[in-house]
This record gives structure tokens, sequence and C-alpha cells, in this order.
């Protein structure tokens, strides 16, 4: 509608004046101002906005008349009647000072395309030169209260009860007077009322002229109100007739809207009435309040004093008020609040202190209502300092704030488009750059997208304060079009503005001519001939029908009403225009579909059929009447009808279901009849001619029926001519915006699944919602309202700021202003009024229909909350409650569960009892949740179930839960349900835990463990020295704060009771060898693995069937079956002590971290230990690396992955890799310290090759040693013996089985072990001969196995073998070796040699980002 923009502007004059101005009058144009002071008269012109000539009084003169009082222009602005206070009018002529008199001439630059064409071009850009000359004065002997100018007479009200009529020309008439007080007044205009209220001795303190009605809209000196009308074309005291409005008493002001034939009256309250006439018996009707509420002012809305003024926007779309203790208010017509002054920013300080609200003394629209100019009696002088001669203060009283508005204000035929469209001064603001909506096509989405990254917002603050809710309205800016110049100077102000369907292109047409944009190519097209530019006027607005702008226009040079048609693409010049001759002026122009409606001066309607003919190169279009509707008898004044539509609208919806195709056809007209909806259909009772007997030029249209009032008070419609028929509720529904009442959709009901419409059924029906914005464009199939409203922003901390009271600048006193856009879902009320109505088929029909918008879980989820609130915190008992009806219909949906729980999570505890005896037991919906497999949500029911059961209900649920998470890898779901578990345990049950946003520690104490032992693995050998004996401490003495509450908390039963389901959860994953989750659980949730293995050693970590479980680890680690070349039994590699860097160094770069996505806290262990043959297993580890660590370094090449794949000397081609089998991503080459030296046989390259191929993924391999190393920890033999076959590693067997020959081991493991090796043998030699090598390599080792354990006798108790294992650290982590001075050496060496690249090692962070790999077979093939 109408918002505030940027900051008001301060006009100077610059004449020298001690009299303040305290009156503002325009012309009935508004194009020039008449400013009263004391004894002076002013005009101004309205752009620029200037002072034209200034009268002022002798002082003679003005001791005789008094001081000035009002102005009142002649309707064709030839004169001007002042009232003094002393009772006298004086009548002004206002005279053009001659041709080529000119104040004010513009100045172009040189080599401007503008040129003097037309004689009158000149006048249109600059100010004219004006005279005023008093032409006559008229003592009336009584004060003047009120003036206002009817027609060719002046009525003048006095202080003595007198109506003055005075014509114009007071030589040809005299005067009449009329007696107020023998004008009969009653309640209503029938006559068998009579009179009935005495106004002796009153007078008329305030009037106003309403031409649609025909009459004055009084305020008396004792606050009653009225109407007076003629009863005959005569204006005499016998022929008047009044009607007063019974319940007021405390009138101030009055101000009449003639679009839409209403008054409306200021009282004393600080409220404004709005009446109407009632048509039937002429009586006053209230239509509605205009008042400040104490929800949204709450410190004013009773402070505000009387009203004061009441001024309508020439559009008479919008009305201000003001109030005598100062303030501004903007309403729409029927009542939808926009702007007040009197909250927030206008009325308090960045500081928080209070401003004092502008006082008004008068104020007025301007062209278009683009302006308002204010007189404010308060605003003061500026200080001396700003003016360079203090003697010439210049005056600085008159305001001009600034507006944009709504372009259906003007050009209502906009609301069949789903853009904003907004038109202010010179400028325009759209919307249209949104990714595209549902209808637009791929191109009209990218020349958005082209158009959103050039377009630049002129407002200096375009930061958005809400988020949107929607996806689908892109961002919050405005695309800003500024006015071509050129077309602005000779045709200010802009009247109309419309935009194309596709929102690419855009029309403006101001006083003469039009012009239009294209988003395109970015550029404006005027006429080239300026001659035809200013001799059209446009008069009922423009439109646009796919790439052609309908016109309607004037033709001044043939003096002719035209229909015009311009192509976008072809130059702007009537030559390729088509141009049909109307009769009657045009007020009002739309499309639908291939149709133009026009509604004309002489109320007709036509319809009119438009064409597009591909004759030449450019394309043109032809136009055809089809059909004539009278419509005089229905409409009082042509001036009333604010919009006409054409709509495929109809109450027959059952029709269109047998026939969808009449879906399309122009069924019906809608007529906005000042307020009133008025719809006309298509009278389908007579006979029908089928369409087969009658050609396509013979085909007549059905006449229209007589018309219906569909609703009252609305403001504007929408509606479309696409059809969807997913959609088909929204799109052929009905859109009204109806003021303070809200929105209201007359809403098509269809009977479900092609079945019989009820016949006592309506088939539409008229629903209506509220919403928090004022709805300029509707979007159909995604259910949004867009709108617009007023931000501003404060810049009184800025320096010029500074100094406050009389010289506080505009700046200061007033925000800064700015339009966002914004929109609003409704379709929650919609369904809501559905179900109200018991239409609860249709609601679900209307509501799956929408089921994929982004936002319908936010609708279903609204449903519930308002419905909830209302209910629930309702004092009245409610008869018949909705929640049950909304509860049962959101369970027709999958998201009936979360909606339940969010709704509950976003409501007060205290409702829930009630939302819960509505929707199901929490409980019960919890099972749902499970069965659904949706744990997030049945986690948010935990959360109610703590709060409304005992605990005991509560820790049941949790463990089901708790269990289900396990088994489905919710690692975070697992931790906070531990911490749940945790705080029911500890008696925390009064409030819900949130939930957690960082991790908490578990109950368990191996969590710290992992967290401290995150360690960069590029750090120096000293460090990790270092490190390795604080963990070893860590490891095998629990002390310190951790070691301390993990201790007190063990004796807690809850987590003993938290204990029991994870040791269950593992020993499960442990049975059936999911190592792999094994790892993940443990580093996760932080369960210490190590101390629980130590327990389980002799039960679930004992290993039955060694060929499933190495047959499991292939699978679960992605490793693939070993495959070997025939040559490579010859082959110098198979050798044990060889081994590549690449597997030693693989051994260094183990880490955890394989096993863990993101860093974890734990707790230390709490497992002791005591020297065992647990720690001589260790040593040997460690042992063995070192040993192989010389190893590598004795041979003269390793493997190193090549960073650079542009070396030639890659061996890629020695064998078919697939990715999941190669160690890292990349090629390989060997490098050595002299490179050229390097010299290779063909089998040892396929055994390289080989090597390559058998081992498994990078991350596995770093995954498989840390699991070695936990089991090793752990004193499982069995699995290490299994990992170190999987890895074909003989020194981890060989370290297992020397360690086996301990007394202390049990005869079971050894055997066991020995039978395992026996059976992987046997499985080997029939199904996977490629680990025949490997078994044959560890044979002398499973030879001393059968030796241990024949001569196996009873276990005695173990003593150490050497104080120096007793005393040495044992190392958990094999590749401390690093630390050795050959692992240092081999560093060293590998960093000098001149082609040499070392192995990158594996670190943490690069492991976490690493995806899951494809599982898969995983087969070799050697080239």
């Amino acid at each position: 509608m109408y918002f505030l923009t940027g900051w008001p502007r301060r006009l100077m004059c610059p004449l020298k004046s001690e009299e303040k101005p305290f009156h503002i009058q325009p012309d009935s144009h508004r194009v020039f101002f008449a400013v009263l002071s004391q004894t002076q008269i002013s005009i101004w012109y309205s752009r620029p906005s200037v002072l034209i000539v200034s009268y002022k009084e002798s002082a003679k003169a003005a001791s005789q008349f008094g001081s000035y009082q009002q102005a009142e222009w002649r309707p064709d602005s030839t004169m001007i009647a002042v009232a003094t206070t002393n009772g006298y009018i004086l009548l002004f002529d206002v005279l053009a000072a001659g041709e080529d008199k000119y104040l004010y001439e513009p100045v172009y630059p040189k080599g401007s395309l503008r040129v003097k064409v037309t004689p009158s071009y000149k006048e249109e850009q600059c100010a004219p030169a004006l005279s005023v000359e008093l032409k006559k004065v008229m003592d009336l002997q009584a004060p003047i209260t009120s003036m206002q100018s009817m027609q060719e007479d002046l009525v003048v009200a006095t202080a003595d009860g007198l109506l003055h009529l005075i014509h114009w020309d007071t030589v040809t008439n005299g005067r009449k007077d009329i007696n107020v007080c023998t004008v009969p007044f009653s309640v209503d205009l029938q006559s068998s009322r009579g009179p009935s209220q005495d106004f002796e001795g009153v007078h008329i303190r305030d009037m106003e002229y309403c031409v649609t009605l025909d009459g004055f809209a009084v305020v008396f000196d004792d606050g009653r109100v009225g109407f007076i009308t003629p009863i005959s074309s005569r204006f005499s005291a016998e022929q008047l007739r009044g009607v007063w409005a019974q319940d007021v008493i405390d009138g101030t002001c009055v101000a009449v809207n003639n679009k839409y034939r209403l008054m409306a009256f200021g009282c004393a309250s600080g409220s404004v009435l709005v009446y109407t006439i009632d048509a039937a018996t002429g009586s006053m009707q209230l239509s509605h309040k205009l008042e400040l509420t104490a929800k949204h002012y709450p410190d004013t809305w009773n402070k505000t004093g009387a009203v004061k003024l009441i001024r309508w926007s020439p559009d008479c779309s919008v009305t201000m008020v003001t109030w005598e203790c100062g303030g501004l208010s903007l309403w729409s017509v029927f009542g939808a609040h926009l702007i007040c002054t009197l909250g927030e920013d206008f009325a308090y300080r960045s500081d928080g202190t209070k401003k004092d609200p502008i006082k008004i003394s008068s104020m007025s629209w301007g062209a278009e209502g683009y302006h308002l100019w204010v007189i404010s009696s308060d605003v003061s002088q500026p200080l001396e300092s700003e003016s360079e001669n203090k003697a010439t203060t210049q005056q600085s009283d008159i305001l001009q704030f600034q507006f944009i508005k709504s372009a259906l204000t003007a050009n209502p035929c906009m609301s069949n488009q789903e853009q904003v469209l907004l038109q202010g001064e010179d400028r325009l603001y759209l919307t249209c750059g949104d990714t595209a909506q549902a209808q637009s096509t791929t191109t009209s989405s990218a020349n958005s997208d082209h158009q959103a990254s050039k377009e630049r917002n002129t407002l200096p603050n375009t930061i958005s304060i809400s988020q949107g809710l929607s996806t689908l309205l892109g961002h919050r800016h405005w695309h800003v079009v500024q006015i071509q110049s050129t077309y602005l100077e000779s045709n200010w102000p802009i009247r109309f503005a419309a935009i194309d369907t596709l929102g690419q292109c855009v029309a403006v047409a101001g006083r003469f001519g039009f012009a239009h944009y294209s988003f395109l190519t970015r550029k404006w097209k005027l006429f080239g001939n300026i001659t035809q530019e200013q001799n059209m006027v446009v008069t009922g607005g423009l439109v646009w029908w796919n790439d052609f702008i309908v016109i309607a226009c004037y033709n001044l040079i043939d003096q002719q009403e035209e229909l015009r048609l311009y192509l976008r693409s072809s130059n702007l010049d009537n030559a390729f225009a088509n141009i049909t001759k109307l009769y009657s002026e045009t007020l009002l122009i739309n499309v639908f579909r291939d149709m133009v409606i026009l509604f004309r001066a002489d109320c007709s309607i036509c319809l009119y059929s438009i064409e597009r003919k591909q004759d030449s190169t450019n394309p043109t279009a032809s136009i055809e009447l089809l059909q004539e509707v009278s419509m005089s008898r229905y409409i009082p004044h042509p001036a009333l009808v604010v919009s006409v539509t054409l709509t495929s609208v109809r109450t027959e919806t059952g029709i269109t279901l047998k026939a969808p195709q009449q879906a399309c056809a122009a069924e019906s007209i809608m007529l906005n009849l000042a307020g009133q909806l008025i719809m006309m259909q298509r009278d389908r009772s007579g006979p029908q001619v089928r369409e087969k007997e009658t050609t396509a030029n013979q085909k007549k249209l059905l006449p229209f029926c007589a018309p219906v009032v569909l609703a009252q008070c609305v403001e504007n419609v929408w509606t479309t001519c696409r059809a969807n028929k997913n959609k088909r509720h929204l799109l052929e529904a009905l859109w009204l915006a109806c003021g303070e009442a809200g929105m209201k959709v007359w809403l098509p009901l269809f009977p479900r699944d092609n079945r019989k419409p009820h016949s006592f059924l309506s088939r539409r029906i008229m629903l209506p919602f509220h919403i928090n914005i004022y709805p300029l464009a509707v979007l159909f199939e995604d259910a949004l309202v867009l709108g617009a409203t007023n931000e501003t922003v404060l810049y009184d901390g800025l320096p010029w700021a500074g100094v406050a009271g009389a010289g506080e600048p505009l700046e200061a006193l007033f925000p800064f202003c700015t339009v966002e856009r914004t929109s609003q879902i409704y379709l929650h009320h919609i369904l809501r009024q559905l179900l109200v109505r018991n239409l609860g088929e249709q609601a679900l029909l209307l509501a799956q229909s929408c089921a994929g918008l982004p936002y319908f879980p936010h609708v279903l989820e609204l449903m519930v909350h308002v419905v909830l609130e209302e209910e629930a915190t309702s004092r009245e008992p409610i008869p018949d409650p909705l929640l049950p009806t909304v509860a049962k219909f959101i369970t027709e949906f999958p998201l009936f569960l979360q909606t339940i729980v969010h709704c509950a999570r976003k409501t007060e505890y205290a409702l829930w009892n009630y939302l819960f005896a509505a929707v199901g037991n929490p409980k019960d919906l919890f099972e749902e949740c499970l069965m659904a497999q949706d744990l997030e949500t049945a986690a948010s029911y935990l959360i109610i179930l703590q709060n409304m059961e005992v605990p005991a209900v509560s820790r049941q649920h949790a463990t089901l839960l708790f269990n289900t998470a396990l088994e489905q890898g919710k690692w975070d779901l697992c931790r906070h349900m531990i911490r749940f578990l945790k705080a029911i345990g500890s008696g925390e049950t009064e409030t819900p835990p949130t939930t957690p946003t960082t991790q908490e520690p578990s109950s368990t104490g191996g969590f710290e463990f992992f967290r401290h032992r995150s360690i960069s693995l590029s750090q120096s050998a000293d460090s990790l020295t270092a490190w390795k004996f604080s963990l070893q401490k860590t490891l095998s003495m629990p002390s310190g704060p951790s070691a301390k509450r993990w201790s007190k908390e063990s004796e807690c039963a809850e987590n003993m009771y938290i204990d029991m389901m994870l040791w269950r959860h593992a020993r499960r994953l442990l049975e059936e060898v999911r190592l792999k989750d094994l790892g993940c659980f443990s580093a996760q949730l932080g369960f210490e693995l190590i101390g629980w293995l130590c327990k389980e050693r002799t039960r679930a970590a004992r290993v039955d069937d060694f060929v499933m479980a190495l047959k499991r680890l292939h699978e679960d680690f992605l490793w693939p079956f070993p495959v070997i070349p025939a040559s490579s039994i010859n082959s110098p590699f198979r050798n044990s002590r060889y081994r590549t860097a690449v597997g030693g160094r693989l051994l260094k770069s183990q880490s955890a971290d394989s096993l863990i996505n993101n860093e974890m806290d734990t707790s230390a262990s709490n497992t002791p230990r005591s020297h065992s043959w647990l720690d001589s297993l260790n040593s040997a580890s460690r042992e063995m690396d070192t040993a192989s660590s010389h190893g590598a370094h004795t041979q003269e090449a390793f493997l190193s992955p090549l960073l650079n794949k542009g070396d030639d000397c890659s061996i890629g081609s020695a064998t078919d890799l697939t990715e999941t089998s190669s160690m890292v991503d990349g090629d390989w080459t060997m490098v050595d310290e002299n490179f050229s030296t390097l010299s290779l046989t063909q089998s040892e390259l396929e055994h390289i090759s080989m090597e390559l191929a058998n081992k498994g993924p990078h991350k596995s391999q770093v995954q498989l040693r840390y699991l070695l190393h936990i089991f090793t920890e752990a004193g499982c033999p069995e699995w290490c013996v299994i990992i170190g076959i999987l890895m074909r590693e003989a020194s981890v067997i060989s370290q297992v089985v020397s360690c086996l020959q301990s007394a202390e081991v049990p005869v079971d493991t050894v055997l066991n072990i020995k039978n395992g090796l026996m059976a992987v043998d046997v499985w080997a030699s029939t199904d996977c001969l490629g680990y025949k090598p490997f078994l044959n390599l560890i044979r002398p080792q499973l030879q001393k196995l059968v030796e241990v354990t024949q001569e196996q006798v009873q276990p005695e108790a173990f003593q150490p073998t050497s104080t120096a294992k007793l005393v040495e650290p044992v190392c958990p982590w094999p590749e401390d070796s690093r630390g050795g001075p050959a692992s240092l050496n081999t560093s060293v060496q590998s960093e000098e040699g001149s082609g040499a690249s070392r192995l990158e090692e594996e670190i943490p962070g690069e492991e976490q980002e690493e995806q899951p790999l494809e599982e898969g077979t995983f087969d070799c093939t050697l080239s």
C-alpha cells in the first residue's frame, strides 16, 4: 500500500518573513499549493517544490479583515478564496504572467538529446510564473468556520448557523443563505420517520463535499455529526434533508472518500469513525473504526488527544490522521494500520529517551500521493550559525514526507500478477528477481538470476529484520529501477505502472505517453517522436499481454478515445501500434488469457479478443469486440468502480469437474464497487448451442446473469488464469484483502474421487483469516502472501545530531525509513477454518496438494500451536473443542509425530496435559517413533516423558532408545542418552535436560584417554618419548581428578546400569565378529575396550572359528584376498627378514583416530594390571618394530607415494589396481638415493605389484593396526593371530607364539590358536591359495606351538624373567618405535637422498575426512 521512505524534506522559503505558515491547501490537480500565514498567501509548485508567488496584505487591510484562516481553490485553479477571522471572504485571481516568463528553467548538459520541440514542452518541466490579484471582498458578518468548493459554487459555513452559497463568478450570480436549523434531520431518509433531532442553535464546525454521495458530511459545534444532501437538483433550504449518527457526540473534523463513499469523522477520544450511507434507507451506518490499540501502542494509545486532521490520499486508498498532541498515523481505506509515528524509532531516541511527537497544524497530499506536505507547529528554526546572514533567516516550516505505494492502488489490473511492484516518485521497486516460482519458465529464472547479480539497491539500509519462511522467496532485497529522467522531467508524476507475467518488463505512464523497461537489456524505451508522446494521455491504465503493452488512452489531436497495442520489441512509435477507436472514456482495463476487459465512463463493460498475427518480420495483434455489457442500473457513479476483473471462477464446480476444459473460459466478471465485490456469471439457463454446430467466427458468447454481492469492505482482489490439477483449491480460489478484517478466500469445494456432489453442499465457501502483513501479491501454488513493511534506522547519534533542542535537524528528529519485503504463510488458517466447519475432507484434499511445500511441516505445527494456545488458556469452558479434530487431521500425514513433539517443546509445560489428552499418550507416541526408526523424534518424546512420568518410566523408555541407537550406530544420540540416563539417576528430573551442543564425558573411563591421545605424527622423537611415559602412566595407574571422578562414579548404581548395557553391546559385536563396529563404538562412546577385553579374554574375546573370523575381517575392512604369481615361489622377497618401508612405516602411522570422526573426551583407565606375560608381549612387539625398522633401512629401495603425477617412472601399469585395493590414492614409484643405478628384475616387479594388490585401503590398515594394539594390550592372542594373518605379517605371529610359550598362558588358549592356524591352513589350501606362501613362512611358528602344547604342564605362578623388563615402561603404541635411533636414521637418510620422496604418514585430520569406500569384491588381475 503506502510506505514511508527516507527522511522528510524541508522546504526553505526564500522570502524574509516573521510570520509562520499554518495552513496549506492544494488545487484540484495538486500541482499548486496555497500556503497561508497571518497576512500572506504564497503559491508553491509541486515539482520542483519551489515558491512561485507571494501576496502580502497591507497593514490597513489586515486590521480590517483580520488574519487569514483558510483557503479554497476554484476547481479550474484560476481563483482562490481566503477566509479571514473577521468574517470576510477574499477572492483572488490567479493569472499566468505571460507566455515566455518562467521563474525556473532546467539547464541541460551539452549534447543532451532533449530539446524544445513543442511550445508547451518547456512549461511542463519548469515552474510557470503566476501573479495573484485581489478580485473581490465579501463580508459575511460572522466568523467563518468552514469552506468547501462544490462544482461552480463555494459553500461557506459561519458561526451564526448559516450556509452561504457563493458563485465563483460573483458577477453573474449573487449568493444564497441557508439556515442549518431549518434543515430537517432524521435517522434516515425514509419519509415515514420524520424529524427526530433538534438542531436549534447549532452551527457547522467542519464540512466536506462528497461528489459520489452528492452531499455534505458535517460536524456540528456540539460534537454531533451528520450528512446533508439535496433531495432534488436544487440546493435550497426546502430541498435539503439531513441524517445524523445517533451515537456520536464528540466529533471534531471530517474527511470524505469519494471512491468508496465513506465519511471519516474524527472524535475527541482520538479515534476515527468511518461511516457509509445505507443505499436502501439512506441512514448513516458505521463501517469501521480507526484507532490505536493498547497492544501495539501501550504508552500512547489513549494519550493522543482529539483528532485534529484527516486526509484521504488522491487515489482514496489510504488516510492520514493527526492528533492535537501530535503524531501521524496511516490506515488503509478499510482500516488496516500501516504506519504510526507515535512508537518505536519515531518516538524514542537511540539512548531510550522519549521524543516529543511532531505537532501538525495543516497537511495535504501531493500529486499521486508521492508526498505529504506538512506544516508543523513546532519544528524549530535552524541554528543561526547555519545561515550566512543572520538577518535573512529562512523559514523551514514546510516538510515533505516521501512515500512509495503499491501499483495496485492506481492500476488494479496488476492483481493477476505474482510480483510485488511499488512505484515511487522517480523509481520502481520490484520483487521479480526471486528464484523462479512454479509457473516461471526456464528463461525467466535465468533472466532473474542475471538481474539479481547486477541490480543494486539505492536504499542505504536494506538489512532484513526477520527471516523469510520460504526458500521460494530468494533474497530480501528490492530490484530498484530508476525511471528514465528524460521521460520523467516532462511527464511527472508517474500515474500507472505494470509488470509482465514473467517479471522481465515493466511499463510506466505519466501525464503524457508511456515508456517501458526491459530487465534483459537493462534499458528504457521511449517514443522516438516526442510529439506522439505528448499527444497521448493514458486514461484507463496499462497492462501487459504476452509481449504487447495494451493501453487505454485519449488522443489529444483527434480528441478520440483509443485502445492501443504496442509490441515490446519494436520501436516505440504509433506506426507500429494497433489502434482501435472507442466511443467512451475508459476508466479501467484488465486482461484475462486472450481477452481484454474495459470499464468505461458510461458504466458499460466491453470484452475484446486479442489475436497475435505473424504477418511480417514484426508480429502484430488484432483486436475484435466480443461483447458489451451495460452496468448503469447497478452502478450509481462510474468513479465508484475500483477494479474490474475477468475470471474463470464460477459457483458450479461440479460442472468444471466433468468438463475441466471449461475452467479455462472467462466465466464471470468481478467488479469492486466501492468496496463491495460484485460477481456476474454467464447465464447458462437458456438453450445451449453445441460447439460443433457453429464455426469459430459465429460463436456467440453467453449473456451474464444479474450481479451478486460476494463480500464487503474489499480493497484488493487476486485471481489467476493458470490451471493446475494438483492444486485446484488454491488456483481456482478468489483471494480478497479486506483491511482490518484481514483476508478472505472464496474456496471451491470439490467432491472426492469424482463422486457426485451432495445437493445440499455449497459449491464454494468464504473463509476469513487474519495475517500480520498487508497483502500485495498472492503466490497461488506456494500458499504464500507477499507484502512489504516499513523499517526504520536511527541516525541521531551522529555528530551533526549532537545539538539537541532548537537546532536538532530532521535527521535526528526522524528515523531513516526503508521498505522491506516480507511474506507470510496462510495455509494453516484455511485448514483450521475448514475443520471448524466440519469440512475435514476438503481440508485433507487441500493439505495433501500442498504437502510438498518446504514449509508444510511448519504449517501443521502452527495449526496445532494456535488452537492449543487458544483452547488451553481459555477461561470459559469450550463446548466443542477443535484440538482433537486437528490432532486427528494431522495423523493423516507422516509428519504427525514430529509435529506434535515440536509443538510441545515450544509450548509451556502447563499446556502439555491438554495437548496429550487430545493427541494421545506420549508413551504410545514414543513407541511409534521407535517402530518407525525415527530415533531423533523419539529422543524428543523422552523429554516429554521425563516431565510427565515417574523416573522409572523414563528410564525404561530411555533404555529402549539407547539400545536401538547403539544398534544403529547413532553415536551422538548414544552420548545424549548416556547423559540423560545419568541425569535420571542423579535425581535431575524436575527440569528437562537440554540437548547438549558439546559432547559430554561418558560414564566409563576410556573416553578421556582417547581425547588426550590425539597427537601430531610429525612430532620430534624427544616429544614422543616423553609422551610415551605419561601415556603408560595414564593407562596403568589412574590418578588425578579424572580418576577420582571415575572411582566415585563407579560406585553409582546408575553408572553400573549404563555400563551393563555397554558391555552387553560390546559382547554382541565381538561375538558377531564386527570388529570395525566395535572400534567405532569404543572410540565414539569412550568405552574402555582394553579393560573390558581383559575381563572377557576367555569368554567373548575367545575365537572359536578362525576361518569365519578371517573372512568377516576381509569383508568388514574391505581387505582383498591375497593372490600370488607363480614366479614368486623363487622370489627373493620370500625372505622373512625383508619388509618394505611401506609396511614398517604403516606400522608406525597407526592411530586410533582412524575409528573416530571427531575428537572425543574420555576418562582415565581404571583397569589395574600386574606385570605378566602381557608385558613381555608388548616388549616383544617393541623389539620387533625396531628390528623391522633396521630391515627396512638395509633395503636398497622403498615405496613412496608419488605426489607429482607428472613423473614418468610410475609402475601403475604393472598391475590393474582397483581404487579400494591401493593404499593411498595416486601413482606409485620406486625411488632410491641413486635412482639411475636402480635395476629390478621382472620377478621383483611382479612381487611389488602383488604386494600392492594384496593391501587393503590405507584407512583400514591404520584401523587394523590400532585394533592389533588393543588386543595386544588386552592379552587376546587369538585376535592378534587373526589380524596378523590378515595383514600377512610374520613378525606378529612370531611375537604371539613366543609369548604363548610362557607357562602362565592357559593350555586352552594355545590349543585353540594351534587348531585355528591349522584350520586356516586347510581352508587356504582349498579356497585361497594366496595365503599359502605366508602360511609356509610361519610354519616354524606353528611347529613351536605344537611342541608347546605337547610339553605344556600345569601353569605355575609367573615370575618375571628379567628385571630389565620389569623396570622398563611398557610401550603400548608400536608407532613409538620411531623414537629409536634406527628409525631416526632411516628418516634422515630418506630426507637427504637426492631423488627420494618419503612416505607421507597418515594424520588424523586427513583420516577423518576420508570418505568410506564402497564395499565389494577385490579381485586383483596381474598383468
